[in-house]
C-alpha cells in the first residue's frame, strides 16, 4: 500500500487559536463586540480545534491531542456561558468566570511546562497563555484594570501561535526551515536527568537529575 502524505492537523488547530485569542482581546480592548468572538469562538476556535485534536490523536501527538481538544472545549464552553447569561439562563457572576478562568490557568500549567520539551515558539506561545490567563483571572477578582494587561499580552500570544502556523505551512512549501521555531527549553538526558537550555543570561546550561 502506498504510503500518502498527511497534513499537519496543528496548523488549523493554531489557526483557530490564534484567531478566536485575538479577537477576543480586540474585544478587551473596547474595539469590537461579542458576535464576532462568540461566533468564531464556536465555529473555529472551539469545533475546528476539536477536531485538529482528534487528528493529531491519529498522529501520535499526545501534545497536540491534549492541548486542541482542551482549548477547543474552552471556547465552546465559554461561548456557551456567554449565551446562558444572554438568555438569563445559568446566569455567571464576574466571580464565576473567574473560577472558570482559574481552573484553566492550571490546566494550562501542564500544558506549559511540556511545551518547553517542545521548542522555543511553542513555549514562548504557552508562557503568555500563562502570564494572560493570571492577570485575567486577577482581573475577575478585584483587578479589572487588569483586563487591558492580559490583553496586550494575549494578542502577542496570538500572533506567535500564528508564527508556529506560518512555519509549518510555509517550511512545508520551502522544503527547508525557512522559518525557525528554536529548540526545546528542556531536554530529557540519557541518564534520566533534564537538561535546561542555556540562555544568554545564564553563565552554563544546568542538568538536573530526577
Amino acid at each position: 500500500m502506498e504510503n500518502k502524505k498527511l497534513g499537519n492537523p496543528a496548523v488549523v488547530g493554531l489557526a483557530g487559536f490564534g484567531l478566536t485569542t485575538l479577537l477576543l482581546q480586540i474585544h478587551n480592548l473596547g474595539f469590537c463586540g461579542l458576535g464576532p468572538v462568540l461566533a468564531m469562538g464556536i465555529i473555529f476556535g472551539g469545533l475546528a480545534q476539536l477536531i485538529a485534536g482528534f487528528m493529531e490523536q491519529k498522529m501520535g501527538n499526545n501534545f497536540g491531542f491534549a492541548a486542541f481538544t482542551s482549548y477547543g472545549a474552552f471556547w465552546i464552553g465559554l461561548g456557551i456561558m456567554w449565551m446562558l447569561n444572554h438568555y438569563g439562563i445559568y446566569t455567571s457572576s464576574g466571580t464565576d468566570v473567574g473560577f472558570y478562568l482559574v481552573a484553566w490557568t492550571l490546566l494550562s500549567i501542564i500544558f506549559w511546562f511540556g511545551s518547553m520539551f517542545v521548542h522555543t515558539a511553542m513555549a514562548t506561545t504557552f508562557t503568555s497563555v500563562i502570564i494572560g490567563f493570571v492577570l485575567l483571572d486577577l482581573a475577575h477578582f478585584g483587578f479589572p484594570m487588569l483586563t487591558k494587561v492580559a490583553a496586550v499580552v494575549l494578542i502577542f500570544c496570538a500572533l506567535n501561535a500564528w508564527y508556529m502556523m506560518a512555519a509549518i505551512i510555509i517550511n512545508d512549501l520551502a522544503g527547508r526551515e525557512f522559518l525557525k521555531v528554536g529548540k526545546p527549553w528542556i531536554k530529557a538526558t540519557e541518564k534520566g536527568g533534564l537538561e535546561i537550555k542555556k540562555f544568554p543570561f545564564q553563565k552554563k546550561t544546568r542538568k538536573t537529575a530526577v
